[in-house]
C-alpha cells in the first residue's frame, strides 16, 4: 500500500481550528439560524483581481453555476470555459453572462465546452482537452448536481444516477485536471484552486449503507443495490457527504503547493433548477413559499462560492467552508468508523477509475 494512503493520514478533527464542533455545525437549527442571518458580502481583496487568469466553472448555464460565472467574470477573468452538458444551453449562458461588458475579443473570453457527468468518456474528453489547450489553469468550480425525486440508474455504469453524477463524475473530473495544474504551476509558479460545491446537509444523512452492522463489502455496491427503498433526498444528502470524504482524503494526497481543494455549501437558493423535478407538484409548492422567506438568490449564494475559490488560503485544503467561514466536516468524516469508511470508500474509487490512470497521476504528485 502506498505511504499516501497509511491510516494515520485520515481526517482529525482539530478544536484549536474551529470554534464549534462537527455536531453544532451539522445542526439543522444553526443552519437555519446562519441562512437567516448571515450576509453573504461581495467578493473583493487581494485575492480578487483575477486578470489574466482562467478559470472552468461546471454545470454554469443556470442558477448558482451562472452566477458565479458572472462574478469571476466581474473580477476579470481573462478566460472562463462554461462546462456545460447542453451546448446550445452553454451558448445562451455565454451571450446572457457577455451582455454589457466592452471587451475586445469576447469570444476568446469565454468559451463553452461539452461536459457530460453521466458518461466517464465525456469527462476524460473534457480533462483532455483542458491538458491540450490551457496554457494555464487557475481556478475550477465543480458545481454540477442533481437531486431527482425519483430513483435511477445510469446507463454506462449501472451506478446509481446521483450517486453518479455528484460524486463519482466529479471525483473523476477533479483528479484528472490535476495534471492541468501542474502544468499551469509550472508556467506561473502559483497554486490553482479547485472548489467542490457541496452542502451542509453532508453533515445530516446517517449514511446507513456505510454504517450498517456488518459493513457493507462495497460501499459503492450498497449504494446501487436496486432491492434498497431509498430516500431521495437522502441520498443527495450522501452523495454530498461522498464529496467531502473526498477532500479530505485527495487533500492529503495532492500538496496544497500545487492546487488548493476546499467544499463549500451555497446555502438554501431559490430559482435555481436544483429542485426542477419537484415543480409542479404540493411538496414543491410548499417548499417554495417556504424559500422565498429563508433562501437566498442565486448571484447571493454565488459569492460565497466565489469567495471559496478566490479569497482563502491553503488553511481551506482539506476543509468545507460555510456562509464565507471555514467550518467542520460532516461529524462522521472524524469519528473512528469514519476513517475506516474514508479508507474504504477512497480504495474504492481509485478502483473504479483504475482504467484512467488517476492512481498514477496521484502517485505522481504526492506529498
Amino acid at each position: 500500500m502506498s505511504d499516501w494512503l497509511c491510516d494515520s493520514d485520515m481526517a482529525t478533527f482539530d478544536q484549536t481550528k474551529f470554534d464549534l464542533t462537527p455536531e453544532k455545525q451539522a445542526s439543522i437549527p444553526r443552519f437555519l439560524r446562519q441562512q437567516i442571518t448571515a450576509k453573504p458580502q461581495v467578493v473583493t481583496g487581494p485575492g480578487a483581481n483575477l486578470r489574466g487568469k482562467t478559470a472552468i466553472v461546471t454545470g454554469s448555464n443556470t442558477g448558482v453555476g451562472l452566477e458565479n460565472s458572472r462574478q469571476l467574470l466581474d473580477l476579470g477573468i481573462s478566460k472562463l470555459i462554461l462546462a456545460v452538458r447542453n451546448l446550445d444551453k452553454g451558448n445562451a449562458a455565454k451571450q446572457d453572462l457577455s451582455q454589457g461588458r466592452n471587451w475586445n475579443d469576447g469570444d476568446k473570453t469565454i468559451e463553452v465546452w461539452k461536459l457530460d457527468h453521466t458518461d466517464y468518456d465525456s469527462v476524460r474528453s473534457f480533462a483532455t482537452r483542458a491538458l491540450n489547450e490551457l496554457a494555464r489553469l487557475d481556478i475550477v468550480v465543480l458545481n454540477v448536481g442533481i437531486g431527482p425525486i425519483t430513483r435511477s440508474f445510469n446507463e454506462h455504469t449501472g451506478h446509481d444516477e446521483v450517486i453518479q453524477v455528484n460524486y463519482l463524475s466529479t471525483a473523476l473530473l477533479a483528479m484528472l485536471l490535476l495534471p492541468v495544474f501542474k502544468k499551469s504551476q509550472l508556467a506561473t509558479s502559483a497554486p490553482g484552486r479547485l472548489t467542490i460545491v457541496s452542502s451542509e446537509l453532508a453533515g445530516v444523512t446517517k449514511f446507513k449503507e456505510a454504517t450498517s452492522n456488518p459493513p457493507p463489502a462495497s460501499i459503492l455496491a450498497a449504494l446501487d443495490d436496486k432491492n434498497t427503498k431509498v430516500d431521495m433526498a437522502d441520498r443527495m444528502m450522501v452523495s454530498k457527504l461522498l464529496q467531502q470524504f473526498f477532500v479530505a482524503k485527495i487533500a492529503e494526497v495532492v500538496p496544497s503547493s500545487l492546487v488548493v481543494i476546499n467544499s463549500v455549501s451555497p446555502g438554501s437558493l431559490y430559482g435555481t433548477d436544483f429542485n426542477r423535478d419537484r415543480r409542479g407538484t404540493l411538496v414543491g409548492v410548499v417548499a417554495a413559499v417556504v424559500m422565498r422567506g429563508i433562501a437566498n438568490s442565486p448571484p447571493v449564494g454565488a459569492r460565497i462560492i466565489t469567495d471559496a475559490a478566490v479569497n482563502h488560503g491553503e488553511e481551506t485544503h482539506g476543509q468545507f467552508l460555510s456562509f464565507q467561514t471555514v467550518v467542520p466536516l460532516a461529524p462522521i468524516i472524524y469519528r473512528p468508523e469514519g476513517k475506516q469508511i474514508s479508507e474504504k470508500l477512497w480504495q474504492e474509487t481509485l478502483a473504479e477509475f483504475k482504467f484512467t490512470g488517476v492512481e498514477e497521476i496521484l502517485n505522481s504528485l504526492a506529498h
